[in-house]
C-alpha cells in the first residue's frame, strides 16, 4: 500500500503521473472517493504517465471517455450504474481491457465484476487543495519508504 497527502491538483497530478507511468497494458484502476474528492484529476497524470497528450475530462454523462495512445485508457463513471444489467448496456465488456487500461470512477458500484488484481485508488478530500490517496492492491506500488 501506498499512502500521500497531496497540498494541490499539481501535486495530485504529479502524483498520479507516477503511478501512471508504472501501468500496464491489463490494468484496472476503481476509484474511491466522493463527489469532487479529485477522481477525474487523478486521470489527468494517470494519462500523463501513460503518454497521453489528450485533455482528460470527467465521463460523468458520456459515461465513458476514449484517450488513444500506445496504451490506451478508458475512463469510466459508473455513478449512474446500480446492477449489472445496466453495466451491460454500457458496452463496458466490449472495451479490450486486456489491451488497454481502464481507470472506473464510483467502482463501488460494480465492484462484484472487478478482478482480484484491480487496483484501488481511494482519494479522501481534506480540504479545497489537500488530499490524501491511497493506491492498494498491487505489490507495484508498495510504500518503499522514498
Amino acid at each position: 500500500m501506498m499512502r500521500v497527502v497531496t497540498g494541490s491538483p499539481e501535486e495530485t497530478i504529479a502524483f498520479a503521473e507516477k503511478i501512471g507511468s508504472m501501468l500496464k497494458k491489463g490494468d484496472i484502476i476503481a476509484y474511491k472517493g466522493g463527489l469532487g474528492a479529485g477522481k477525474t484529476t487523478f486521470t489527468r497524470g494517470l494519462a500523463a504517465g501513460l503518454g497521453l497528450k489528450d485533455e482528460v475530462t470527467s465521463p460523468t454523462f458520456a459515461i465513458v471517455n476514449e484517450y488513444h495512445g500506445k496504451i490506451n485508457l478508458y475512463h469510466f463513471d459508473m455513478y449512474r450504474i446500480m446492477d449489472s444489467g445496466e453495466l451491460e448496456a454500457t458496452g463496458f465488456y466490449d472495451y479490450p481491457q486486456e489491451e488497454s487500461v481502464f481507470a472506473v470512477e464510483w467502482s463501488e458500484n460494480i465492484e462484484d465484476i472487478l478482478p482480484p488484481e484491480t487496483i484501488y485508488i481511494t482519494i479522501e478530500r481534506i480540504d479545497d487543495e489537500t488530499r490524501e490517496i491511497t493506491v492498494e492492491g498491487d505489490e507495484r506500488f508498495a510504500d518503499t519508504g522514498n
